[in-house]
């Protein structure tokens, strides 16, 4: 009875979107620029393929989809949100709280975040260390780095931060904070270059403690005290945000061969002509070394769909399963031509089966 209620009260919300917003014959699609090109495609072979039209697909970033998808319910909003990292906690909880209560997450795959340079210039080989001391705003004092100390980032070029590097000015060319790719650069390489110092490393341990002592007012305190120095980016012109748009970085990477870029792997392979990827603690983003781990600074990949929308929107439920193909996603698949890592298959059978049940997620 609760369910028959509950499809009711969908139709009636998606009829009332109806009625002020038109209809639409066609799925809508937002979010992550490092997922763009991989569901640009999977729109296109599902346009040619199907009777459906070809879905419309708009590049907004990982954060800029999520807060269009969980706006709400009906033909005005999108109907599938793409992201390069998982949907956070409260992000969900904006969804439900905006009457999108079933969310079908979808991990599509892998990708390396490149670091990467022209290729008329000499080949960087950053340690995650050298790349926080780059770019964080606040670095521990040179002169003493284990007082506790942080002082305004005073390195100007790349060879005051690492003697071994060439003594470039730090100029680095990378996404907004509405970007996956942001926050998944912040996590992964600066925060893996952040926690090698033992006093800051030490903060995240005193957080879980204040934590699990029930003092949940310091372990946040100290939670945000470590985020901040960590995944804190420079705003003195050293970083430089280049917007959603990762084919423009780099155009620009071309035009300035002393600069560096951040952007998703199938971006640098896409460009190899005119690009190189810097090896991160000794290791190249290479696609084998991507897909087995070893690359230090990659991410998954994802796709969340709104399930109220499914068999309102024509076309949802076909769109999954092209996308879910092994001709798609598997390891011969068409993505894989693209630049996307697969997953081992276990993985892909898991979301295909979430995908083909609509299975809501839960955290």
């Amino acid at each position: 009875m609760k369910k028959s209620s509950f499809a009711i009260s969908m139709s009636l919300i998606l009829a009332a979107a109806g009625a002020s917003a038109g209809t639409r014959d066609y799925i809508y699609v937002v979010g992550s620029s490092t997922v763009y090109p991989f569901a640009t495609v999977v729109a296109e072979n599902f346009g040619k393929r199907t009777r459906f039209k070809t879905p419309k697909i708009e590049s907004t970033g990982s954060g800029g989809g999520m807060k269009l998808f969980c706006q709400g319910v009906g033909v005005k909003h999108p109907d599938i949100t793409n992201a390069s990292r998982r949907i956070k906690k409260s992000e969900l909880d904006k969804c439900h709280a905006n009457g999108v209560k079933g969310v079908i997450e979808i991990k599509i795959g892998y990708d390396g975040i490149a670091i990467a340079n022209s290729r008329k210039a000499p080949r960087f080989d950053l340690s995650r260390k050298d790349i926080f001391l780059a770019l964080a705003k606040d670095v521990p004092d040179p002169k003493d780095p284990d007082s506790g100390k942080l002082i305004p980032n005073p390195y100007s070029t790349w060879k005051e931060v690492n003697p071994a590097l060439p003594a470039y000015k730090i100029e680095v060319l990378g996404p907004p904070p509405t970007s996956g790719t942001r926050d998944a650069f912040a996590e992964l390489a600066m925060e893996g270059g952040c926690k090698q110092f033992a006093w800051i490393k030490q903060i995240k341990s005193d957080s879980k403690k204040a934590k699990k002592a029930g003092d949940k007012k310091l372990a946040k305190q100290l939670k945000s005290r470590y985020k901040a120095i960590c995944h804190g980016v420079r705003e003195d012109g050293k970083y430089i945000e280049a917007g959603e748009n990762d084919n423009l970085i780099v155009q620009k990477l071309e035009a300035n061969s002393k600069a560096l870029g951040v952007f998703g792997y199938s971006y640098l392979e896409q460009n190899e002509d005119q690009i190189q990827g810097s090896l991160v603690d000794g290791v190249p983003p290479e696609f084998e070394l991507i897909a087995n781990g070893k690359y230090p600074v990659s991410r998954p990949l994802y796709m969340y769909v709104k399930e109220a929308h499914v068999g309102k929107i024509p076309g949802i439920k076909e769109f999954l399963v092209e996308l879910t193909s092994e001709n798609t996603w598997g390891d011969e698949g068409y993505l894989v031509d693209k630049g996307l890592i697969p997953m081992p298959k276990e993985e892909r059978e898991k979301f295909r089966k979430a995908a083909m049940q609509l299975i809501p997620m839960q955290f």
